[in-house]
């Protein structure tokens, strides 16, 4: 496979493929969260009726899973997507409480947090682990210190994303269906531009290793190429 680009990392961080080996990725954190914001809507309107508005957003959540099939998004995020809504209308209608269909977003910036802390401490950064398999590099990247390093700093960014989500959810949550609307609205908005801010924050971090660890790979591709082709025989 052919090298890319110094920051082309960045490029991998926001692919289809990166996402797809995420499996439960912010792009389907946010399917999970339209369909939130619908149900809260139907909710709060139509005199808190909580079955029909679970399934509004069931009815969303069937339409998002179909148009991410047109675009041809790899199958196991369609499901997670779906899935995801299918969990918070069964956390809701289980407990009858409007605010319980949130909790699964809970578990999953848990689940997510969690990782990347534990792959921090064992010095296996999950954010190194996803950009470099995605550009074909496999895991080269753990014998430079400095790219360790930068891979580390960037997932406590991670960490620090889905810390946030809980900090401002969990409250919002645990105060009742009068915040359902905020909580609807903190948890539509913490989704992609925190996601794009954090992606930004890390190429800042990671671009220096990433860039140094090519220059210094850059004499050795040379010294494994041949000085010149062999001259062709004289004919004469």
């Amino acid at each position: 496979m052919s090298e890319r680009e110094p920051n082309s990392w960045a490029s991998a961080l926001t692919s289809e493929d990166f996402r797809a080996r995420m499996v439960v990725g912010p792009a389907t954190i946010l399917d999970a969260g339209l369909p939130l914001v619908l149900f809260t809507v139907v909710y709060s309107v139509n005199g808190q009726n909580l079955t029909g508005a679970l399934w509004w957003a069931l009815i969303a959540g069937a339409v998002l899973a179909v148009i991410r099939l047109i675009r041809r998004t790899p199958l196991q995020n369609v499901i997670a997507g779906f899935l995801g809504v299918a969990l918070a209308a069964f956390f809701a209608s289980r407990s009858g409480r409007a605010e319980d269909a949130f909790l699964p977003g809970f578990i999953i910036n848990v689940s997510y947090g969690t990782a990347y802390l534990v792959s921090i401490l064992v010095r296996w950064p999950v954010l190194g682990l996803l950009v470099e398999f995605a550009l074909g590099r496999g895991t080269d990247w753990r014998k430079n210190p400095d790219l360790v390093r930068a891979y580390t700093k960037a997932s406590l960014l991670w960490v620090g994303l889905f810390a946030a989500r809980l900090a401002v959810q969990v409250p919002l949550y645990l105060a009742g269906t009068d915040y359902l609307g905020w909580l609807a609205t903190a948890r539509l908005t913490m989704s992609w531009p925190l996601f794009l801010l954090v992606v930004y924050l890390s190429w800042v971090i990671i671009k220096p290793a990433y860039h140094a660890s090519r220059m210094a790979a850059e004499p050795d591709r040379e010294r494994a190429q041949p000085d010149s082709e062999p001259a062709e025989p004289d004919s004469d």
